[in-house]
């Protein structure tokens, strides 16, 4: 006898639901000012400064050796953040970094010397000449704006913001030839002479005579080019013409030097 289908409803047993993996989380970058990013970013301009403001104000002289070890003891760093600092020093012309020797003040020869002025009274003549022909009312302002500030920096004998600010007035002289080539060379051969100057002006000397920054502006105002041109070239070659030599102290105390001690 045949078998009578089963009246129950057959059930299919149920697939077991697939897992979702869990979704991946983007990892959390860092903000960009997060205190760590700040805090070694200033530690690194207080290194550079310390160096820089001791190279302007002549405690720092040509040939004195940065040793790595003790610029990381004084400013609690390590050699990586002191040699980041120093390649920047050595591409502003500040130090020069030996291999296997490590870095010193940077020396310039008097045959570099004469070929940094060179070439710019060379510049800086195109500069201001471009400068008596564009300057605008606000231009002239800015600049006699900047001559008060070094004013206040020379009556304050502070010579590292004096060196800074002498250096700024012939930069943004250059910035107002709207030339940037111009501008780009100018900044290399500032940088340079900054440290030329420094080592070997003699103590307490004006890296740049203020007085002859305002007749050159003064000039500019006029649109005197040509008197503009002369009186730029007649400081520069003074400024060359003042300079003496100076002499490497490696042995005296590098916290002292940096202003530190």
């Amino acid at each position: 006898m045949p078998k009578s289908p089963d009246p129950r409803p057959t059930t299919r047993a149920k697939r077991p639901a697939r897992a979702t993996p869990p979704r991946r989380q983007p990892s959390a970058a860092p903000p960009v000012n997060s205190p760590s990013t700040d805090d070694s970013a200033d530690v690194e301009t207080r290194l550079y400064r310390a160096v820089f403001d001791s190279v302007m104000g002549q405690r720092l002289m040509p040939g004195t050796k940065l040793p790595e070890a003790p610029l990381c003891e004084l400013f609690g760093v390590s050699r990586s953040v002191v040699r980041k600092v120093l390649q920047k020093l050595a591409h502003d012309h500040i130090v020069q970094l030996r291999p296997n020797r490590g870095a010193i003040v940077a020396v310039p020869t008097r045959e570099e010397t004469r070929q940094i002025f060179e070439a710019r009274r060379a510049l800086e003549a195109a500069i201001v000449r471009l400068v008596a022909e564009r300057a605008t009312a606000r231009d002239l302002k800015g600049l006699r704006e900047q001559l008060r500030a070094e004013h206040e920096a020379m009556h304050r004998f502070d010579q590292p913001a004096w060196a800074r600010l002498a250096s700024a007035y012939h930069l943004r002289l250059a910035e107002l030839s709207g030339n940037p080539i111009l501008q780009r060379y100018l900044q290399e051969i500032v940088s340079r002479c900054s440290l030329i100057v420094a080592v070997h002006q003699p103590p307490g000397n004006a890296s740049c005579e203020h007085d002859e920054h305002e007749r050159i502006v003064d000039c500019i105002a006029r649109g005197d080019a040509e008197g503009a041109v002369q009186l730029m070239d007649q400081h520069l070659r003074e400024l060359e013409e003042h300079l003496m030599l100076g002499s490497p102290d490696d042995e005296r105390n590098l916290a002292k030097l940096l202003g530190l001690g």
